[in-house]
């Protein structure tokens, strides 16, 4: 398991050198929540998922740099880091589980030896994108996930060998189940109310005793934690359903304002519709209110509708989605949030005829491509749908985001 450190701190920090060692904090949309801490901002007490607000005299006194969200620039710097462990392990041996995590299969290198290839591994990603990891070496996922979390806890070099089955125990005594991956915190206080307290007790327990009180899933960690491989690298396939929203930069209460965002998280579904090579089925459409604005008038609806045929044309698909708003738009209420819903998705190869249709979309899948091509290489919103509209009063707040240094042209790194 190797994981990015801290991964959107350290995505601002390969940028900008003067804040190594400086606290920072990264905020949630609309500057809301803490999502993302350096070990010096942990250091001082700010937790995961705390209002901003509720600790911005704590950020001031101590001078912690406060970046929004910037996750264009955080998904391409990502992307970076898997194409270059695939580099250096085959690709299908690689599973990305996440934006900063993935799992490496090391079967093959049976030659070398394995601290000595992780310890380059990390220092070649270090090198090549300035993003530093740690590395847990273990017979399954699941040792190799606790492996993951000393090696980021209580080694220096940033990579740790658990294949030793006394080392095994000797963790694994001191490791409460609730921090075992997969073990939820429902779980967990069920293990403790059966006396099983450490990740080294569950391992011990008998097999049949699990089954009878929970389900395979428990039974496979149990296995895992005794050295047996019950989850392979698990290439991700296609996603069935696709979801594009976000919540407003402020209220908004007109339709064209709604009708320009939704448009706008419709484009930016369909683009991810086509990149995973997909089409879609139908389409559900949701608005409403904000919950936590308890003076305000409260109002929340969601319709849907399904094509005729499967389409991944973005001007097809906002034509329904704005069909779709329309019908749910109601005057008199500030809205808080809209979003769009791709659903039934199927392979882009699939052809299913109809008998009352003889539309031939082959013309609007070329000039997709075109315009997804145009957009990848010369910058997101290079060509856009006249209906997402030009003047975003509507767009989340995001007053501390940094360059989107590695994707936008105009906010590209200059040296003088």
């Amino acid at each position: 398991m190797i994981d990015c450190n801290n991964f959107y701190a350290s995505c601002e920090r390969v940028f900008d050198p003067e804040l190594n060692e400086k606290p920072i904090v990264v905020l949630s949309n609309n500057d809301g929540c803490v999502v993302a801490r350096s070990n010096e901002a942990k250091a001082l007490g700010i937790p995961m998922g705390a209002p901003y607000y509720h600790y911005k005299s704590i950020i001031e006194k101590n001078n912690v740099e406060v970046f929004s969200s910037n996750y264009q620039f955080y998904g391409d710097m990502s992307q970076r880091v898997m194409q270059s462990l695939s580099m250096l392990v085959p690709d299908p041996d690689i599973e990305i589980y996440s934006i900063d995590e993935a799992f490496l299969r090391l079967d093959g290198f049976t030659k070398c030896d394995l601290l000595t290839f992780a310890a380059s591994l990390r220092s070649k990603i270090l090198m090549w994108i300035g993003i530093p990891t740690s590395i847990g070496i273990a017979q399954t996922k699941t040792l190799a996930k606790i492996a993951n979390h000393v090696a980021k806890k209580q080694t220096n070099d940033g990579v740790f060998d658990m294949r030793d089955c006394k080392l095994q125990e000797q963790i694994m005594a001191d490791l409460p189940v609730e921090e075992l991956w997969g073990i939820s915190r429902r779980w967990s206080k069920k293990l403790n109310a059966l006396g099983i307290i450490t990740a080294l007790e569950l391992k011990n327990t008998n097999v049949q005793f699990i089954r009878n009180h929970f389900s395979v899933v428990m039974e496979r960690i149990v296995h895992e934690l005794r050295g047996l491989s019950c989850l392979d690298i698990n290439k991700k396939t296609s996603k069935k359903t696709i979801i594009s929203s976000r919540s407003f930069g402020k209220r908004i209460s007109d339709l064209e304002s709604i009708e320009q965002a939704l448009a706008t998280y419709t484009a930016r579904a369909c683009e991810k519709l086509r990149g995973q090579r997909s089409k879609t089925q139908g389409i559900q459409v949701f608005l409403q209110t904000n919950p936590f604005r308890k003076n305000d008038l409260q109002y929340q609806n969601e319709a849907k509708i399904m094509f005729d045929l499967p389409t991944s044309d973005t001007g097809t698909i906002i034509k329904a989605g704005k069909k779709l708003l329309e019908s749910l738009y109601r005057k008199g209420y500030n809205y808080h949030k809209c979003g769009i819903m791709l659903l039934d998705l199927i392979p882009e190869n699939y052809h299913q005829g109809h008998l009352f249709s003889h539309h031939d979309p082959t013309k609007r899948d070329k000039l997709m491509t075109t315009i997804d091509t145009l957009n990848r290489l010369m910058g997101t919103g290079t060509i856009f749908h006249a209906t997402q509209g030009i003047n975003h009063t509507w767009k989340m707040q995001s007053r501390n985001r940094s360059p989107r240094y590695t994707t936008n042209w105009e906010e590209i790194p200059k040296v003088y």
